[in-house]
């Protein structure tokens, strides 16, 4: 599975979690531009884990801050 195609899913995930309607960009951020709270981060997560069959551990969630961040990661698990 390509990043172009990951990109594709996660965007389809994440829209209903888009409640401002920001358009999602690589430098988007979810605390900030999206204004995720830790309930809607653990929700979106969970939505992420299920779509792909992966586990996203606390410490890679501490890391992602940005939606490229998350794409890229999420290439990476399902590389591997």
């Amino acid at each position: 599975m390509d990043r172009a195609e990951i990109d594709t899913r996660i965007r389809s995930i994440i829209e209903p979690f888009n409640k401002k309607g920001v358009d999602i960009a690589d430098a988007t951020t979810f605390a900030g531009d999206l204004e995720f709270d830790s309930l809607t981060v653990m929700d979106f997560v969970a939505a992420i884990e299920d779509e792909f069959d992966i586990i996203i551990s606390m410490n890679q969630q501490a890391e992602i801050e940005t939606y490229g961040n998350l794409v890229d990661a999420v290439a990476k698990m399902v590389e591997a």
